[in-house]
């Protein structure tokens, strides 16, 4: 059954309502935190920005510190509410959901550190122009796909995924040619592998934030739809919408008996 925002604020228990409603606040609240991370570490590289790095790093304590603040909620209310239906499906894409976050901030982090080891040892001669496209890219992901989470918009989400496949490409596309660029000048080998494991980085942000559109789905439609492709996903949103659109149509019917 496809559900919608209002679906969590019937409850009897207004204790309960507040409660779901505290569980989806927090986990944006954290969504927040790891999309600024991602931003400011890709900053702190293409600026050479050594303070902004060690800033993002210090960050990833405060995230870890939500997530299990989050799980601990959850827990609560699966142990207290027994949840059913549409309730267990929210509970549970939050658990899941908390947990692409934290690593989307592991991920942001890992972008810091190999801006600190640049730092070090010199500034790489490539691959910065692609890694701030890269990460403008996969940052948009992450706000969209948490936005989605916040409306209940399978659409937003599904365009997620739909970008995730853009992202791809264009991560394998810089790959090799900063690997052509490597064989031309090995002394630059070090500096721009760098750089590789930071395009690596944002491209897992993207496939995380991909995941973050996949529990809306799920969600909003109740279909498990990791590890299925894009086009059977949409297949199985404008079903939903068909039957809604049908549904509609039938109750401007006329009664013939009428």
């Amino acid at each position: 059954m496809k559900i919608n925002q209002e679906a969590h604020t019937s409850h009897i228990s207004q204790k309960f309502n507040e409660e779901l409603e505290d569980i989806r606040s927090q986990l944006l609240e954290m969504g927040g935190l790891v999309e600024k991370q991602v931003q400011d570490a890709v900053d702190s590289l293409v600026d050479g920005d050594s303070r902004l790095a060690s800033e993002v790093r210090k960050k990833d304590k405060q995230v870890n510190q939500l997530q299990v603040e989050i799980d601990e909620i959850c827990t609560h209310i699966l142990a207290r509410r027994q949840p059913a239906a549409s309730d267990l499906r929210l509970v549970l894409a939050v658990i899941r959901a908390t947990s692409d976050l934290e690593r989307i901030g592991d991920e942001a982090s890992k972008i810091a550190k190999a801006t600190l080891r640049l730092a070090e040892e010199g500034t790489s001669p490539r691959g910065y122009i692609e890694a701030r496209h890269l990460g403008s890219q996969v940052r948009q992901m992450v706000q969209d796909a948490l936005n989605a989470f916040a409306r209940f918009d399978t659409a937003q989400a599904l365009a997620v995924l739909r970008e995730d496949d853009k992202v791809d490409l264009e991560y394998r596309s810089a790959t090799r040619a900063l690997i052509t660029f490597m064989m031309e000048d090995p002394r630059s080998i070090s500096q721009v592998m760098n750089i590789m494991w930071v395009l690596r980085s944002l491209e897992r942000v993207g496939d995380h934030a991909s995941n973050l559109a996949e529990y809306v789905i799920y969600l909003v439609e109740g279909e498990d739809v990791r590890y299925t492709k894009t086009e059977k996903i949409e297949k199985v949103i404008r079903h939903e919408e068909d039957e809604v659109e049908g549904n509609l149509l039938g109750q401007d019917q006329p009664d013939k008996d009428e």
